[in-house]
């Protein structure tokens, strides 16, 4: 699929995801549909792993990624855990199997939580 044709099938005209998003690994309802608006930002993200290893910060390893969920109150998202302080981040990862990060929250913006689109799986 093209990334256009992607985009329309999860993005609406309001620019809001058109469906859920889990987690890809254990398939836990991460946002209902609706609740995220979609953004274009680049943000480092460290590789996927769990969460004990990601809190440490030692792995430089990961990924530059542009495309994200916005979600600007921590009381939409159903299902999501968030790491130890890394620096003034706190990643974000499935809490209930607590792989991740599958997000990114600056401790600098208190209304601003980005979930990746790359990270994550829709339904």
């Amino acid at each position: 699929m093209e990334p256009a044709e992607q985009q329309n099938e999860l993005v609406s005209a309001e620019g809001r995801n058109r469906k859920a998003v889990l987690c890809q690994r254990c398939g836990s309802r991460v946002l209902q549909p609706g609740t995220a608006l979609f953004s274009r930002r680049q943000l480092f993200l460290p590789s996927m792993r769990k969460k004990p290893a990601l809190a440490d910060g030692s792995n430089p390893d990961g990924d530059l990624l542009q495309e994200h969920w916005l979600v600007n109150d921590m009381f939409i998202f159903e299902n999501v855990g968030f790491t130890k302080d890394v620096g003034n981040i706190k990643f974000l990862v499935c809490a209930d199997c607590e792989i991740g990060p599958i997000g990114w929250h600056c401790l600098d913006d208190k209304n601003s939580f980005y979930v990746a689109l790359e990270r994550v799986s829709h339904e």
